[in-house]
């Protein structure tokens, strides 16, 4: 059973503000409703798991994993009402097509990803999603260094904060990355 009407919801912030948690909370509520789900990741993403999404805290859901958000429309099943994408900041901007055109097919799009990088720009194309969006839910997570809300994600290498000219994308957890608030968040230049 299709929805009425398509819409986007993003869930979004800093890492270990409990996203993926949100996301998984949300298709387990589809999946009691009855409503068809998938869910897509990107395929370098293995921290965890190949084929789930995988939060910090061990719960975990089915996914497929791909390459390109082009392959959505291939593997997409028929009677899907509800697609998932986590870990939306890697995807190119044929990300917003994609999820245009699923959202006029009355399906409800659900994408989790981080709103800004480790240097605290914006990432990807999340500011897009969060435009486009029916409902944005921004959440925080608790600084490492004064326990306060914390809106940013510091990269650290070697116990040390990452410079700004180090790449954007590293793929990690706690062991290269922890939430800072923006007073504790530090990018040297």
């Amino acid at each position: 059973m299709k929805h009425r009407n398509g819409r986007l919801e993003v869930i979004t912030g800093p890492m270990f503000c409990g996203k993926t948690d949100e996301l998984i909370r949300r298709l387990r509520r589809a999946t009691i409703a009855n409503q068809q789900v998938q869910v897509f990741k990107p395929g370098f993403d293995a921290r965890y798991s190949l084929d789930k999404v995988t939060s910090h805290a061990g719960n975990e859901f089915e996914a497929i994993p791909i390459e390109d958000i082009s392959e959505i429309k291939e593997l997409l099943g028929e009677d899907v009402t509800v697609v998932a994408i986590d870990e939306a900041q890697f995807f190119g901007a044929d990300i917003l097509s994609l999820i245009d055109h699923l959202v006029e097919e009355q399906i409800r799009v659900i994408v989790a990803g981080l709103d800004m990088d480790f240097r605290g720009e914006p990432f990807g194309q999340m500011p897009n999603l969060m435009a486009k969006a029916e409902k944005v839910d921004k959440l925080s997570a608790i600084c490492m260094a004064c326990h306060e809300a914390a809106t940013r994600t510091q990269r650290l290498v070697d116990e040390e904060p990452a410079h700004y000219d180090d790449p954007i994308v590293i793929v990690g957890a706690s062991e290269l990355y922890e939430a800072r608030c923006r007073k504790h968040h530090i990018v040297p230049r």
